[in-house]
């Protein structure tokens, strides 16, 4: 979706990226690490998307979020200038959900980041985007950060596949999906980024989820 797309292609894209997130579980690694935080003493709490897309994963922790008492500031930022038009059209404006197109890494929020969650972003990028990412991550996140991918692995990348040719999902997604299995990650992978990007690895949980996630998490 980075190249030649309508919006009308890309908003398609992502609301069948919503429904594969959905039916694969894909919010609960991020819910399930947002549970473990203290709020208390950060009020509102500022958390950041990178790399948000059609903002799906934002809508989860407003909900989530309004349903437990804790105040929010969310903040959704990706490159591409159709995510913030789709995310917007896609959010009801209770939700309260500021949308940006800009480069994470070159953003700089009025109000600080205590939180910093990113989703099926970093397979996208190449290795040194990723320690880059990761170091801003490190740097920005005054409470925590996390990273919610996808796992390497021929079984789960056929699944997916299965799946694709059964559901109605936009032509990209079906082609797309098995192609993210195969640029994901396994936990060797991780822990020689963490290294590249100088962060100890015993600061970060590494996290399996099924079906095929592999999740990054750290608390400060």
């Amino acid at each position: 979706m980075d190249g030649d797309c309508s919006y009308d292609d890309f908003r398609l894209c992502l609301r069948s990226l919503e429904h594969v997130n959905r039916w694969l579980l894909g919010y609960r690694p991020t819910l399930a690490w947002l549970k473990q935080l203290p709020y208390a003493s950060r009020v509102p709490l500022h958390i950041l998307d990178v790399g948000s897309g059609g903002g799906g994963l934002l809508r989860q922790i407003a909900r989530w979020t309004r349903s437990r008492g804790i105040a929010v500031q969310l903040t959704g930022i990706d490159l591409n200038p159709y995510a913030a038009r789709a995310a917007a059209e896609f959010t009801p404006q209770e939700l309260g959900i500021a949308w940006v197109t800009g480069d994470a890494l070159a953003y700089k929020p009025q109000q600080p980041v205590d939180i910093v969650v990113s989703s099926l972003t970093a397979h996208h990028l190449e290795d040194e985007e990723i320690v880059a990412l990761l170091q801003w991550m490190e740097a920005t996140a005054q409470v925590g950060w996390f990273i919610n991918d996808l796992e390497r692995s021929e079984r789960t990348s056929r699944m997916f596949g299965r799946m694709a040719r059964l559901a109605q999902w936009h032509p990209f997604v079906r082609h797309d999906g098995p192609v993210s299995f195969r640029r994901a990650f396994r936990q060797e992978d991780w822990e020689r980024l963490l290294a590249m990007a100088e962060i100890p690895r015993q600061a970060v949980t590494v996290e399996h989820w099924r079906p095929g996630r592999l999740c990054l998490g750290r608390r400060k």
